[in-house]
């Protein structure tokens, strides 16, 4: 199995590459498994193989600076090189290999050769946001609270996590002269998902809506919404988050006299109700990749039963819920916060606030949308070395780098 599995990825190119988002400036040991950027503008550099190979680990290097012609990428290894003790010189300028360990007599093969490989021309960081959802309303002429509307599915490469507890993701290696699809996802209505943000390979899930009293459930998506108060069949059941991009509604009581739940978070599960209050959002994450701390992604609060209070949104956008003498409040616009939650028939949920792409990538490179006519709303600011461009509507444009 594991030879027929290497044939096939050789066939295929993918070897299962875990590529390195850095480029690397300086002699280095590789690890079996990974891709690089190697790049050598500055200086020529040499790559050391994994020590004591196994079969079919592998090492994917890839001349990121186009430079190998003038100073070169030696590969070195304790081990035979094509069946020889010899370094590998790679000389030509965008040039990539591939080498996977065979045994003691060969060694390191050469899997993959392209002399003209197009190698990346930027790191680009990226954060996506997808559309908050909407909080949920009430049917009839109860009084127990719609649920607190979820967040919109947060991925970021910036900084050290992302959303739902997980760590930041690898920034993305982009060439010039390429169309690139962002979308910013609208907001939800009440009893709507929230739509889904997009930059390239990167798609955020729209936050679920909240749940409704009585008969309606919570929805799922980037965070999920809270649950409706009162109501025996969706009490236990919120909504549920996308991992690695946002958390799970709260819950509700089954009782009557009660609060609804409030919708999950970027960084937080939405608060469970209490009693004929509403729980609160839960919280957004903040992230500086415009240079300051802005908080994105918080949860809707859920709404409160008769002359109770709403909960309170989550930082990061999140609506109130609604409540005696308190109206529910939409979701922050490109936050992408879920919406508040109705807290009677007399009043309706809120929606969540919509989307935003933001995009993080050297000063020397402009961004332009290739999409005809436009449809991209977009404004970039300079932070330090850098470039900022915040998406901030539109769907299925292109843009590209230059």
């Amino acid at each position: 199995m594991a030879l027929t599995k290497l044939i096939t990825d050789l066939i295929d190119g993918s070897l299962g590459t875990d590529w390195q988002a850095t480029p690397k400036t300086a002699n280095f040991t590789a690890v079996a498994g990974e891709g690089y950027f190697v790049d050598t503008t500055s200086i020529a550099i040499t790559v050391t193989l994994p020590s004591s190979p196994t079969t079919g680990n592998e090492v994917s290097i890839i001349d990121y600076g186009a430079n190998a012609g003038t100073n070169n990428i030696t590969i070195t290894s304790s081990d035979n090189i094509e069946g020889a003790s010899d370094d590998l010189t790679l000389s030509t300028d965008k040039v990539s290999k591939t080498l996977v360990y065979s045994d003691a007599t060969k060694g390191w093969l050469i899997a993959n050769d392209g002399a003209g490989y197009s190698a990346p021309d930027l790191i680009v960081d990226y954060l996506v946001v997808a559309g908050g959802g909407s909080g949920g309303g009430n049917v009839g002429s109860g009084y127990s609270g719609g649920g607190g509307g979820g967040a919109g599915g947060l991925r970021t490469s910036y900084g050290s996590t992302s959303g739902g507890g997980a760590s930041a993701e690898s920034p993305l290696p982009l060439t010039t002269a390429t169309n690139y699809t962002v979308t910013v996802g609208a907001s939800g209505s009440e009893q709507t998902q929230g739509n889904s943000s997009t930059f390239n390979t990167v798609t955020s899930t729209g936050g679920g809506f909240g749940g409704k009293f009585t008969g309606y459930g919570a929805g799922d998506g980037g965070s999920g919404g809270g649950a409706p108060g009162w109501d025996s069949n969706y009490a236990d059941y919120p909504g549920s988050g996308t991992t690695n991009q946002g958390y799970d509604g709260g819950r509700s009581f089954a009782s009557a006299s009660d609060g609804a739940g409030g919708g999950g978070g970027a960084s937080a599960v939405g608060s469970n109700s209490n009693v004929a209050s509403g729980g609160n959002g839960g919280a957004g994450l903040a992230v500086s990749i415009t240079g300051s701390s802005v908080t994105y992604a918080g949860g809707g609060g859920g709404g409160g039963y008769n002359t109770g209070t709403g909960g309170s949104g989550g930082s990061g956008g999140g609506g109130n819920g609604g409540g005696s003498n308190q109206s529910p409040t939409n979701g922050a616009v490109n936050t992408g916060g879920g919406g508040g939650g109705a807290w009677s028939s007399s009043t309706a949920s809120r929606s969540g606030g919509s989307g935003v792409v933001i995009l993080r990538y050297p000063s020397a490179y402009t961004i332009t949308e290739t999409t005809s006519p436009s449809v991209l709303t977009f404004t970039t600011a300079t932070d330090g070395s850098d470039k900022v461009t915040t998406f901030t509507a539109g769907e299925n444009g292109t843009i590209q780098f230059s």
